[in-house]
This record gives C-alpha cells, sequence and structure tokens, in this order.
C-alpha cells in the first residue's frame, strides 16, 4: 500500500480549513458546550452579569431608543437568549441583538435575534467576543539552533517540521509582543488576533466591546506556546483535521493596544473574577438561619452561590482576561471599583 504524502501547512492555514473550511468544525454547526466548558453555559449567572453592564452601558449612553448587543462568535445563541430573558423590561423593548457566527442558527434561538455570519457594520451598545479570538487562526515559530523558522504541520496527523523565516509582520510582532531567546522556545503569533479585535473597535460607534478568553501578558508568556485541542469535553492532541477545536491563549495586551490604534478612547484589562466580583457575582454562600425563614430561597441563593464560585475561580473561569474597551463613553465604574 501507497503511503501519504504529507501536506505540509503553515498552522494559520491548517487552523483555518479546519475551523472554517466547507467541512470544518464550526462550520459543520458543532456545539461548544459539547466540547468544552464555557461561562455561558456554565451558569445564566454569567448572562446576568452581563445584563447588569449593558444597564450600565445604556446609562452611558443616554438610554437611546435602540441599543445594540452583539455577541461575536455565538455558537449556540445561548447568551443573548439568556440576556433577552434577564434584561429588565425597558431595556430589553429597546435591545437590539445579533449574533455572528459561521454556524447555522439553532432551531431555539428567538426570533428576535438577527444571525449573521459577519459583524454588523455599526455596532451603538455592547459587543461581546466571549472565547472568539482564541479560535481565530494564527502562525506559530519556534526558534531553531539557525534563528525563528515557522513551524509546518501535516494536518492529518498533527506532525510538525521547520518551515520558512517568519515574514517581515511576523518578526515585528514578535519583538515586542513574544521575543524568543532559547533554541525550542516557541510562539504564536498574535496579529491575526489584534487585527480581528480592531475589526470590532472599528465598528463600535459608541459603547464598550468586550473580549473574554483564555490569555497571557508580555511579562509572562508561555514558553512552549499553548496549542490546545478539544473534543467531547477532554483535550486532546492539536491535530488540524477538523475533528476538534484547535485554539491558542490569546495576548490580550496586544489586543487592547490594536484596539487603540483602532479608535477605543478607553481601556481595561483585568480578570473575570475581578469583572464579575464588581458586577455583583460573590459566591458567598447565603446565612443558615434562611434555611429556616425561607427554605426555597435558600436553595436557590446556595445554588447560585456555587455557580458563581465556578465563575470567579481564580485558577479555571475566573482567570480568563477580560479586555475591555469603550470608544466615546468611559469604562464603566463597575468594572474598575
Amino acid at each position: 500500500m501507497e503511503a501519504l504524502v504529507p501536506e505540509w501547512l503553515t498552522w494559520r492555514t491548517a487552523m483555518e480549513r479546519a475551523l472554517y473550511g466547507e467541512d470544518g468544525f464550526y462550520r459543520r454547526g458543532e456545539r461548544p458546550a459539547e466540547h468544552f466548558r464555557t461561562s455561558v453555559h456554565a451558569s445564566p449567572r454569567f448572562a446576568a452579569a452581563v445584563v447588569r453592564l449593558l444597564v450600565e452601558v445604556d446609562a452611558l449612553l443616554g438610554r437611546p431608543d435602540r441599543l445594540d448587543v452583539v455577541d461575536i462568535g455565538a455558537g449556540s445563541g445561548r447568551l443573548l437568549s439568556n440576556i433577552l430573558a434577564d434584561a429588565p423590561a425597558d431595556l430589553a423593548s429597546r435591545l437590539a441583538p445579533t449574533a455572528v457566527e459561521i454556524a447555522p442558527r439553532p432551531a431555539e434561538v428567538p426570533d428576535r435575534i438577527v444571525w449573521r455570519p459577519d459583524l454588523p457594520d455599526r455596532i451603538t451598545g455592547l459587543a461581546v467576543a466571549n472565547e472568539w479570538l482564541d479560535n481565530v487562526p494564527l502562525d506559530v515559530v519556534e526558534r531553531t539552533p539557525d534563528g525563528v523558522r515557522t513551524v509546518l504541520v501535516d494536518p492529518a496527523t498533527g506532525t510538525e517540521r521547520p518551515g520558512p523565516w517568519p515574514s517581515a509582520e511576523d518578526s515585528d510582532w514578535l519583538e515586542r509582543w513574544w521575543p524568543l531567546r532559547e533554541p525550542g522556545d516557541r510562539a504564536e503569533i498574535g496579529h491575526p488576533r489584534c487585527n480581528a479585535w480592531a475589526a470590532v473597535i472599528r465598528r463600535l460607534s459608541r459603547g464598550l466591546a468586550l473580549a473574554v478568553d483564555y490569555s497571557h501578558s508580555r511579562g509572562a508568556r508561555p514558553v512552549y506556546g499553548t496549542l490546545t485541542g478539544y473534543r467531547d469535553g477532554a483535550t486532546v492532541p492539536a491535530v488540524p483535521d477538523g475533528s476538534c477545536d484547535v485554539t491558542a491563549h490569546v495576548a490580550l495586551d496586544a489586543c487592547g493596544i490594536a484596539g487603540e490604534r483602532a479608535g477605543a478612547t478607553s481601556t481595561l484589562l483585568t480578570t473575570q473574577r475581578d469583572a464579575l466580583l464588581g458586577l455583583g457575582l460573590s459566591g458567598t454562600r447565603p446565612p443558615l438561619d434562611l434555611a429556616h425563614r425561607d427554605p426555597c430561597g435558600y436553595v436557590a441563593a446556595l445554588c447560585h452561590a456555587g455557580e458563581d464560585a465556578e465563575l470567579i475561580d481564580p485558577s479555571g473561569l475566573g482567570g480568563f482576561g477580560w479586555l475591555a474597551q469603550t470608544v466615546g463613553v468611559p469604562i464603566p465604574a463597575v468594572l474598575s471599583p
């Protein structure tokens, strides 16, 4: 039997095909919750916190007749569905919800939600990108004894080999944001994520854009990178064959600078834990005497405390980075108490 010849691709090309190609992981409508745990699917308390943020943005904008709320990389549409269900009546009646998602529209998504594959031209309100940037394809480089080389991958097996020298754009980004010092050090070149985020900011007429993701900063980049695969709730080798999600953590600090260059007028980079604490989640158990006075209320409060605790756990979802950037309004005080 004749052996198959490897097809050597850059990681960016391989990820693009595997995730968004004709039969790619997301193109065929895979549900993220079936493969990895997100804040949206962990608890509706996450959407409740976003509603509190939306109320603040609405006030800063002067409570306009129409308020956009855009979910970028909407997946199942659950975040917007929960927001519509949880928002105060006056606010809910003015909301214009839009899901940006290339996967087919699920049948259960409310009719009010506009479902589209690309960003709207203009946004006045709140745009949320929850675990979207980590799936924007990018290239991987490695420092070898003779210099930094772009890594090539065989999408059928995940086998890698050194490829060409990085482009000038790649080298410039590396030098500023992720310099490699020793042979064997690897980096994931983040300028495609910076460009994707800048495109969001350019569409923000007035309001706030929020990116929530696995992240790292320039002073603490992982030496060997973060490429990971997810399938059926477990981590698997990052083989870009379309059978699994392929993801890499996000340099949110670099995205923040790109957002400022695109027109953001204020920036806050924080953690999900600190942001959600400011938005009213605490994880604090209710007082025991409530069980005697209001048993049903006690059980509900206990459930909320458990869900809050998962969302703010600093070693889990609470350790996610939150990049908040605004145009025309200040950062809401609840995010920076």
